[in-house]
């Protein structure tokens, strides 16, 4: 997973966390340990940086894309650094980013802290990989691929025509109305349309563990982390409880990717999943699916709100559906979501410019030749996704919102919000579906304004207007004559 899983690869702490904190926890490792390499080997060039911190304090005193883009210009499109107590190798381009991902990925494997790992649960698919990772791909994929969610159409339909209608003659703050939106679908996704008893117990205790997902990782009475890691305990114990209830159920009150892990569907792959391997995955598919696709769309307001002619196109094709609709007296469906080639765009330029997963993180299984330099064994290998999405090579004039590009497919490996390889984000066409069904309701029916001050940027931790975009929303019907 990527995209929908990038927040497991943010560093688990604020910056403020991180100048108090793991600066003197970074010197006190020094003492004892150096990054060290062959002297007789060619590295990639770059800077490590100042002893022991390496490059870190840069990484997190100034906006992370510059501190990528600037060292690519100055070293070329493979370089080398020292972040978060772990030296470096930096790729930005496609060809690295395939060898990395895809045609050697044998030779890397995916790495996390160990913080984000205690948080989600050891058994969850993203902490894996050969047997068990490929088995519960396909049980995940399974529940995700356009078959299997065609039917949550109309669910997620429901949603959105809940959620608008509190938006209305109102100032919203974007980013939290989006995680809103994008928690109630993950729920769908993880559970199916039952309710429960315990979801809302379920829902509560999630809501405590975000909270101190990107702490400081110390375990200690009165730290966010330490009361996150209490309502992660809770949260499996009411998981488990529930997973069991549905094990002793018929099959038919179950749905979602629960039902799959359980091995109910018997047209799904069945693989003897212990209630810990299923908890741990369950948790796993809501954090992924829920502040990635929140970001983006906040990013997807913000974009529709700055380019009015190009929102008034997006409406009109939405307008066409909706007269389909009403003409046969039905609500969406998947086939309607098919329909939509502009809206469809946006939300791939959207993708592309925002770039919210800007990176991913693995880690050299054994000392690796590439392109004449060496990575040596137990380096991290980071393939920048947002400077390729933002080399002009492949975009032209890439900081132009410009959805027409997308009427010619990219070059292949150029365009991988989702990421790419066995490790490529199976959620990708739910969170698409969801962004459809939400822009075609607001669209037609609504029209907001900026309220906030500033322009800019936030990473918190991923990259998202600032404040998180407050807006305003009004009816369409007030201001259209």
């Amino acid at each position: 997973m990527q995209l929908f899983c990038s927040s497991l690869l943010t560093p688990p702490f604020s910056q403020s966390d991180f100048v108090l904190l793991l600066i003197p926890a970074l010197l006190l490792l020094g003492l004892v340990l150096q990054w060290r390499h062959p002297k007789h080997k060619r590295l990639p060039p770059g800077s490590m940086g100042w002893p022991y911190i390496g490059e870190t304090l840069r990484l997190y005193t100034e906006n992370p894309n510059s501190f990528f883009s600037s060292r690519q210009k100055r070293y070329g499109n493979i370089f080398k650094t020292h972040v978060l107590g772990c030296p470096c190798v930096m790729i930005t381009s496609p060809e690295a980013a395939r060898m990395v991902l895809v045609s050697r990925a044998h030779l890397f494997k995916p790495t996390y802290p160990r913080s984000k790992e205690r948080m989600i649960g050891p058994e969850a698919i993203f902490f894996h990989q050969g047997a068990y990772h490929a088995s519960l791909k396909k049980l995940v994929q399974a529940a995700l691929l356009p078959c299997a969610i065609k039917g949550s159409v109309s669910e997620i339909e429901q949603i959105v025509l809940r959620l608008l209608p509190t938006w209305e003659n109102s100032s919203i703050n974007t980013l939290q109305e989006m995680k809103r939106f994008a928690f109630d679908v993950a729920m769908i996704s993880a559970f199916g349309n039952n309710r429960d008893f315990e979801m809302e117990g379920i829902k509560h205790l999630y809501q405590c563990l975000e909270k101190g997902y990107n702490s400081m990782p110390l375990d200690l009475p009165g730290t966010p982390f330490h009361k996150a890691m209490k309502a992660r305990k809770l949260l499996n114990e009411t998981l488990r409880g529930l997973i069991a209830k549905r094990r002793k159920s018929d099959g038919e009150e179950s749905g979602g990717l629960l039902r799959v892990l359980l091995g109910k569907d018997q047209n799904k792959p069945n693989l003897q999943l212990s209630d810990s391997q299923i908890a741990d995955n369950i948790i796993g598919v809501i954090f992924a699916a829920h502040d990635t696709t929140a970001s983006i769309l906040t990013w997807l307001i913000k974009y529709l709100h700055d380019n009015a002619d190009l929102l008034e196109a997006v409406t009109r094709e939405q307008e066409g559906i909706r007269h389909k609709l009403f003409a046969e007296n039905r609500g969406l469906t998947w086939d309607d979501t098919r329909h939509m080639p502009l809206t469809s765009r946006v939300i791939q330029e959207t993708l592309r410019t925002a770039s919210i997963l800007s990176f991913t993180f693995r880690e050299a299984v054994e000392d690796v030749e590439f392109e004449g330099y060496f990575i040596p064994k137990g380096w991290k290998v980071l393939p920048l996704f947002r400077s390729i999405h933002h080399c002009a090579d492949f975009f032209p004039h890439p900081e132009k919102f410009d959805p027409s590009r997308f009427e010619v497919p990219p070059k292949p490996n150029t365009f991988m919000p989702f990421g790419n390889g066995v490790h490529s984000c199976p959620g990708n066409e739910l969170a698409k579906l969801e962004m459809l069904i939400l822009l075609h309701h607001l669209t037609i029916a609504y029209r907001w304004h900026v309220t906030g001050d500033e322009d800019g940027i936030q990473y918190g931790p991923f990259p998202v207007p600032k404040q998180g975009l407050p807006i305003t929303v009004v009816p369409r019907s007030k201001i259209v004559s």
